[in-house]
Order: structure tokens, then C-alpha cells, then sequence
């Protein structure tokens, strides 16, 4: 991290908000120490909230004292209150400069929506839902122009709804120069129970724009680290409103970036997808275990295999039925044909999208079906699908290529129906020639599947 900011021979004013024992300032000092970076005097401002880890954070900036181009300073205090405060022009508020430099590695945790730091960060228009976001949005208001800014986060701020206002704050300020992509998800952050893949950026204050170079490796080895150049429009899509950021990992386009037949919508295609309604916590009461008269089925993620629907499930942990009455009706599907993908992945499993086909005939005649909340349903205006739409759709989602794009902006175990929705699809006729064709096979296998990718046409 320390390696990826550029020479400068001016004045610098570091900012590690949540510096931890300092050991990112260090990295950054030393660099600078052995003629690395060429600055005329070094400031250093480290914010650490921690009282257990103040004296080793001293210990560590004091190792860098006794030259006069030297100053380090330490706030014990919140760094969100502090920033917010600065920003807002508090007249109480302790000033803090603008920033040449940030290096982070900020805290991971969930911001509720009424706490005192979402209200204070609203105070200088950052609306974000986690403090990692919420530190490095701060960073980019307090850098300086020409700035530049180095943060080791995870990265679920790249897609979903719920950071498009942090994505749309960082972009609208800074020039995003550099990316690397941890590819293990257990590697980076082991003590933190974060289950998605990690990323370090690089951002300039009011930079502009040119081309990103993003990097992998699987860990913090570096071992097999891989760079590559891409153009911006290849990161952030010029079209995308919610300005997901797609992380490439070679140079070569994905097939659905080649193709010119997967370019519709599911509005195009008079298709919705959502969130299965059950919240089984919820609705405790109405849940069995077995059908019995007055229930009808509840599918989860258990239901669902390469075999196609299995209902019920003996020997399950998850109730296979819920009560059908008027507290569970508005939550009910019209048996038919659905999509369905998981939500969930686990940590480390092959496909993140895993897609199948609800059979109607599995359920013994029952008019309605329940869908819990770990599955999203592809459906039309809550109407089951044709046959061969459900089979085509779930044919394309589950090929090798849909994964691989997939994966560009979605770096944690969660598919969320945002994520589908966004995404571009084939024509419903060739979703339709897509779902005949899989209908007709014996035995399917991915290289088949894959295969069928060019037979795909507008």
C-alpha cells in the first residue's frame, strides 16, 4: 500500500484514521526514510479510538522521531465526529488540515440507520451504511486537490443499492487509478468474519480520469500478483445508473461483453426478479415441518439441486410447508414455472449464481407456493413463467460465462435480485430456443451448456 503512492518532493500531510499500532504509517515512513519518496517534511495524523493500542501506536511514530522534517500527531478520539465536525464548520471543532496523503485500513461494521454517526455523516452529505465506507468517503472530503488516497477495503461497496450513494460520492470526487483484487475471501481479513473478497484502491482527489490498473493475487503474498490496464468505461459502464464497479481480471472481454444478443433487460423481457417474501422468523408460527391440510409448500435453497425440485425433504432442518391464511396469503406465488437463484454462496464454492427451475407437478396440485427470503424468483408480475422461459433463463444463468461476469462486481457471498436485475439478458425468443433445447437433453454437463452461449441469437 505504502508502494502505490507516487513521488512527490513537496510538503506532506498523512492522515491513518484508525491507525491501529501505526503499522500503515510506518510502512509509508519507511518508504520515505529509504529515499523512496522524496518529501520536504512529513506530518503524520493518526486517529485511534482504542485506549488499548494508544502506547503502541506512540511507540511506533516515536521510532521516526528526532528530525526537524518530522511531526506526528495523535487523536484519541472518534475520527467520523472529528471529520464531520471539521467539515461542518463546527466552531468548537478541533481543525484539521486538508490531506496530501491517506493510507487506511478502516473498520468493518454496520452502521445503523438512526446512530449518532449516521446522523453526523448526513451533516456533510454522506449517506453510507458501514464504517469502512464511511471512513474513506471522509478521507476524500478531507484531501486536498491532487491528493491521493490508499485504502485496503472489502468490497461490497462495488455493487447493490445500498452503496450506490458512496459510490456516487468517491466518483464524483476522485480519480480511481488503481485497484487490487484479493481473490480469497478468508485470506485478508481472517480475524473479521468478512465473507467477500478484499480490495486495495487507489484514488486521486479531483483527479482526472484516464485508464485503471487493476492487479490480483490470492493473498497478501503477493506471490502471484498479475497487472493489467483497462479503460475506464471497462470499470465503471458509461449506461450503468447505479455505477457498478467491475474489477476485470485479464485482458480479454468476458462473452457477454462480446456479444451483441445479450443486451436486453428484464423490463425488455416483461420479467421481474425479488427477493422470496418468507421470512421464516417471522411467520414462525405458520411454518411445519410436513404438509398438512391447510398448508401448502415452502421452498428454500434445500429444495433445489442440479437434479432439478425435490419437495418435501425428509431428515431437513427447514420447515417444508407454511399455513395458507390470511396473514400468509399477500406472501404466496401461483404454482408454475419460476426461476429461482440462491442468495448465499459459501465462502469459497465454485459458482456464485446457482440457478434452477421450479416444477409445478412436483406439488401434488397445491394452487400456491411459498419462496423463503434466501432465494431470489424470476417471475412475471407474480405469475409463474412458460416452461421453456423458466428452463431457458436458468440454462443461461448457470453458464460458465454469466459467473465469470458476475463476479466483476460482485465480490461477497450474497447475489442480491439488484444484481439480476441489472444484468443484461438474451431476446425471450432465444431464452425460449435456449430453454427447448435444455428440455431435450438426456444429460447435461457445463461444457454443453457453455457451448450453447454462440447458438444464442438477437
Amino acid at each position: 500500500m505504502a508502494g502505490l503512492f507516487p513521488d512527490d518532493q513537496d510538503a506532506c500531510r498523512l492522515l491513518d484514521a484508525g491507525a491501529g499500532i501505526g503499522s500503515l504509517s510506518a510502512a509509508f515512513l519507511e518508504r520515505w526514510q529509504r529515499g523512496g519518496l522524496h518529501f520536504r517534511r512529513v506530518e503524520v495524523d493518526a486517529f485511534e479510538l482504542d485506549p488499548a493500542l494508544l502506547d503502541h501506536l506512540l511507540q511506533t511514530l516515536q521510532q521516526f522521531e528526532g528530525r526537524d522534517d518530522f511531526a506526528a500527531n495523535i487523536y484519541a478520539e472518534d475520527f467520523i465526529h472529528a471529520a464531520v465536525d471539521a467539515l461542518s464548520g463546527n466552531f468548537f471543532a478541533k481543525p484539521l488540515p486538508r490531506y496530501t496523503h491517506v493510507i487506511l485500513n478502516p473498520p468493518y461494521k454496520k452502521i445503523n440507520s438512526k446512530s449518532a454517526h449516521r446522523l453526523a455523516l448526513r451533516r456533510v452529505g454522506i449517506e453510507t451504511v458501514n464504517l469502512y465506507s464511511a471512513f474513506v468517503a471522509l478521507a476524500v472530503a478531507l484531501t486536498a486537490p491532487g491528493g491521493q488516497i490508499v485504502a485496503i477495503i472489502p468490497r461490497s461497496f462495488c455493487n447493490g443499492p445500498y452503496y450506490r450513494p458512496f459510490r456516487d460520492f468517491i466518483l464524483a470526487r476522485a480519480a480511481l487509478h488503481r485497484i487490487h483484487l484479493f481473490e480469497a475471501r478468508n485470506a485478508t481479513f481472517k480475524d473479521d468474519s468478512v465473507l467477500q473478497e478484499n480490495i486495495i484502491i487507489r484514488l486521486e482527489r479531483d483527479g482526472c480520469q484516464g485508464p485503471v490498473a487493476v492487479s490480483t493475487s490470492v493473498d497478501d503474498t503477493f506471490a502471484d500478483l498479475i497487472t493489467y490496464e483497462h479503460p475506464y468505461d471497462r470499470i465503471v459502464f458509461p449506461d450503468d445508473p447505479e455505477r457498478f464497479i467491475h474489477v476485470p481480471t485479464s485482458l480479454d472481454k468476458n462473452a457477454l461483453e462480446e456479444s451483441d444478443a445479450i443486451r436486453y433487460t428484464l423490463n425488455d423481457l416483461g420479467l421481474t426478479v425479488s427477493t422470496g417474501p418468507v421470512v421464516d422468523f417471522r411467520l414462525k408460527a405458520h411454518l411445519r415441518d410436513t404438509a398438512e391440510p391447510g398448508t401448502v409448500p415452502l421452498l428454500y435453497p434445500v429444495h433445489f439441486s442440479g437434479d432439478g425440485t425435490t419437495w418435501p425433504m425428509d431428515g431437513i432442518k427447514k420447515p417444508n410447508a407454511i399455513q395458507r391464511n390470511d396473514d400468509t396469503e399477500k406472501w404466496l406465488y401461483p404454482n408454475g414455472y419460476y426461476c429461482v437463484v440462491r442468495r448465499f454462496s459459501s465462502k469459497e464454492e465454485k459458482r456464485r449464481i446457482v440457478a434452477s427451475v421450479v416444477e409445478p407437478d412436483v406439488f401434488d396440485g397445491a394452487p400456491v407456493l411459498g419462496f423463503e427470503n434466501h432465494l431470489n424468483l424470476f417471475h412475471a408480475n407474480k405469475q409463474g413463467l412458460p416452461e421453456q422461459l423458466a428452463h431457458g433463463l436458468t440454462a443461461f444463468l448457470n453458464m460458465t460465462a454469466v459467473d465469470e461476469y458476475f463476479r466483476r462486481f460482485n465480490g461477497h457471498t450474497q447475489v442480491n435480485a439488484t444484481d439480476l436485475r441489472l444484468m443484461k439478458y438474451p431476446s425471450r425468443q432465444a431464452l425460449f430456443e435456449l430453454g427447448i433445447w435444455s428440455m431435450n437433453q438426456n444429460e447435461m454437463t457445463q461444457e454443453k451448456l457453455d457451448a450453447q452461449l454462440e447458438s444464442l441469437t438477437t
